[in-house]
Formats: structure tokens, C-alpha cells, sequence
């Protein structure tokens, strides 16, 4: 496509001579912004795509693929026939039943009180719950059993500054009568192991109690709220509902899978990833404009090398590509330093996190805002590709015109004005 003359020439023009080095500056500048550019895109929608893809496998390591809950207030009471039928299923893999209730944590009388999921589960299906049974890092699930165990997430340890046999006590809604009216009903329990969920809304708000004890403590006998069900295939959920719905037709219990779970914090984060493409788009538009602005001061100061080698019998086709090959060299350059930059950091982003933090003393990444409790450094190469075809894309299109103005270049106008 490029003869040898078109790349000598091209290749003589992009190295920076004595009274051109005005022009091979701004060339330079151009290649660096399109390179911190494309790095700042991949970086940043790796990272959005990072969150959306572990938010999702946080989620379904603590909860089922399909959740079935009874209202608000009901609970399933004799649930046995009904787990029999859901566990014989195509595709259901896993059947879990839960008792879950809201609840007051405190851990001594002067501590606070604040909010907290308890959720009722065997040990035998604790176990099966990967993102617990996996992130043991305090006593162990062995002791998950008794009438004053349970197991707390990390947050609430932190929170309270409890370890493992440490005390903490439940306070229901739910009131019991005594000669002196209604008062809240209070037990406290010993911490046997704590958790790391990876997800900080668990760590801060979820405990688990032995079964019986929790139906012993909301007072639902042989009752539960829900079933947490895992299927085979989780990209394909949609193949179980037909005949859960038949199982649970005309009961007042609500269906979902894990899509409609978490809808909405996948369409959130899917509209800032898209958003943030966008805008940080623009680093590569003003870095393209750049290339345009450097390939035109080049026509301009190469006008009589132009005319010269018009008259010697070169083409406006290999005028015109030379100058191509000039601005594609820092559209192509820039974005290869900028892929390889975006990739470095991607890999080692949270080195780079603690060591910004142990540099400035403040926190970069606050795990009670962002939901998880480490910075995801997840690359989509989907996502490098959309960023490296959207940079070659814009710094191609910039040498177009340029180019163009090159290759029309009248030799006699040019030689006359030289």
C-alpha cells in the first residue's frame, strides 16, 4: 500500500530537525494525550465492568440464583412437601431453606443499637454457601451449632470490637408480655465465627443463627420465610421458572431470579459505564484534534518539499499518503502506549490503591460506599476493544483532512510563494 519513497519521506518528516521542532512538540503532545486517553478509558471502564461482573458474583456467592419469599410479615409453615418438590426440578441444583427477620444488635448496655438481618440456616447448609463457608477468618462453622451460636460478618465485628466468644445480643420487634406490660424480647448469643462476605452490606448488616434457635427466637415453628434455590446453568435461569411456577401457583409467595435481583444496580452501573465512555471519550476527540492541528503546521512548512517533489513526478496519491502515515504513526503510537499503560495499571490497580492511601494517609476506596470490600481490577477485552477502535478510529479520521489539503497543493502556486 506505501511504497518505499512514501515511507522514507514520511519517516524523514516525523523526526524533529533543527527549526522544526515547534511542530514535532506538538506532535509529541498529540501522541501523549491520545495515550493517557485510551489508558484512562480502558482503566476506567475495566473498573466499571469490574464492578457490575464481581457485585453479581458477591451477590449470588451469599444468595440463590432464584429467590422465593413470602410476604412481608407471612411465613411458610409444614415447608417440607414444598422442598421436596422444588430439589426434584430439572436444573435446580441446590435448595435452600431460610428464615430471615429483622432484628436489634447491641453488644453491651452502653453499646448502640443498631439494625441487622438475622437469617436462620442449618450448619449443613451454611456450609454450602460459598462466599461464607469459603471466607472463614475467625472460629470456624464446626461450632455453628447449640442454642447460642452464630456466625457475624466483619463489619459488625469491627463495628463492636467483638472477636470469637464474644457476646452479642438480638433484639426482636416483636414484643412479649410480661406483669409489667409489653417489652422487646432480647437474648444474647455467642460469636463462633465471623466472615468475610467480600460484599459490605453482609458484612455490616447480616448474622446467621442455627435454625431451630431462629425459629425458636421469631417464634415461627417448623416456619420459614424462603427458599434459596442454585441452578445448574445461571446464565439460563429463565429455563426453571415455567415449572416453579407451577409449584408455587395460587400461594402467596414471591419468584424471583437473580436478574431481576439485582436489576437495578446493573442498569446504574451499566449507564456510568456508559456515561464515562463517553465523556472520557472526549479526551481522545480533543487529543485527535491535537493530530490535525500538528499535521497542518507540517503541510504548511513542508508546502516547497510538496512542490519540489510534485514537480519531480510524485503523485497527490503518495502526497497524500505520506501525510497519512505521519499522523497515523502518533494516532497508532499513542494508542498501543496508551492500551499498554491502561493494562499495566488495570493489573497492579490495587498496589497502586495502598500505596496512594499509605502516601496521602486517606482512604481511595470506602467499602461502605462502593458496596465491595476491594477495588476490582476485572479486564473486559471486549471493553479494550471498543477503546482501542474508538482511538484509531478518531486519530485516522484527523489526518484525513490534512492530508487531503497536502495532496492538493498546487506545486506552481507553492514554488512561486516560497
Amino acid at each position: 500500500m506505501f511504497t518505499t519513497f512514501e515511507r522514507t519521506v514520511a519517516a524523514r518528516y516525523l523526526r524533529s530537525r533543527k527549526g522544526e521542532r515547534f511542530v514535532s512538540i506538538i506532535a509529541l503532545f498529540s501522541l501523549i494525550g491520545i495515550a493517557l486517553g485510551v489508558a484512562t478509558l480502558i482503566v476506567v471502564t475495566s473498573v466499571m465492568s469490574g464492578f457490575q461482573t464481581a457485585l453479581v458474583a458477591r451477590a449470588l456467592g451469599v444468595n440463590g440464583h432464584v429467590t422465593i419469599e413470602a410476604r412481608a410479615g407471612d411465613a411458610i409453615n409444614a415447608y417440607q412437601p414444598l422442598l421436596d418438590r422444588v430439589r426434584a426440578v430439572p436444573g435446580v441444583t441446590s435448595v435452600l431453606p431460610v428464615l430471615d427477620g429483622q432484628v436489634g444488635i447491641r453488644s453491651t448496655p452502653e453499646s448502640g443499637i443498631r439494625g441487622a438481618l438475622v437469617r436462620g440456616v442449618t450448619p449443613e447448609d451454611l456450609r454450602k454457601i460459598p462466599a461464607i463457608a469459603g471466607h472463614i477468618i475467625a472460629g470456624s462453622l464446626d461450632n455453628f451449632t447449640g442454642d447460642d451460636a452464630i456466625a457475624i460478618g466483619l463489619g459488625i465485628a469491627a463495628s463492636y470490637g467483638l472477636g470469637v466468644g464474644s457476646d452479642l445480643t438480638l433484639i426482636s420487634a416483636q414484643s412479649s408480655a410480661t406483669a409489667f406490660g409489653s417489652v422487646p424480647r432480647s437474648r444474647p448469643y455467642k460469636v463462633v465465627a465471623i466472615f468475610d462476605a467480600g460484599l459490605s452490606d453482609y458484612n455490616n448488616g447480616v448474622i446467621f443463627l442455627p435454625m431451630p434457635m431462629a425459629q425458636i427466637f421469631f417464634q415461627k415453628p417448623d416456619a420459614i420465610t424462603g427458599f434459596q434455590l442454585r441452578v445448574a446453568d445461571p446464565d439460563h435461569v429463565e429455563d426453571v421458572m415455567p415449572d416453579l411456577g407451577k409449584i408455587f401457583a395460587g400461594k402467596s409467595l414471591l419468584v424471583r431470579d437473580w436478574r431481576h435481583s439485582n436489576d437495578q444496580i446493573i442498569a446504574i452501573l451499566q449507564v456510568q459505564k456508559d456515561t464515562m465512555f463517553i465523556v472520557l471519550g472526549m479526551i481522545v476527540l480533543v487529543a485527535a484534534f491535537n493530530v490535525i492541528s500538528s499535521l497542518i503546521m507540517l503541510v504548511k512548512d513542508k508546502r516547497a518539499d510538496i512542490a519540489i517533489m510534485r514537480t519531480l513526478g510524485a503523485s497527490r496519491g503518495a502526497v497524500l499518503r505520506i501525510f497519512l502515515m505521519c499522523g497515523a504513526f502518533v494516532g497508532v503510537s499513542g494508542t498501543v502506549i496508551g492500551t499498554a499503560l491502561g493494562l499495566v495499571i488495570c493489573r497492579n490497580i490495587v498496589a497502586i490503591q495502598h500505596a496512594i492511601e499509605r502516601m496521602t494517609g486517606g482512604q481511595v476506596f470506602d467499602s461502605s460506599v462502593f458496596m465491595l470490600t476491594a477495588l476490582p481490577n476485572t479486564i473486559d477485552c471486549e471493553d479494550v476493544t471498543k477503546v482501542v477502535a474508538l482511538a484509531l478510529i478518531l486519530s485516522l479520521l484527523a489526518t484525513l483532512y490534512p492530508s487531503w489539503r497536502a495532496a492538493k497543493t498546487d506545486p506552481v502556486e507553492a514554488l512561486r510563494n516560497v
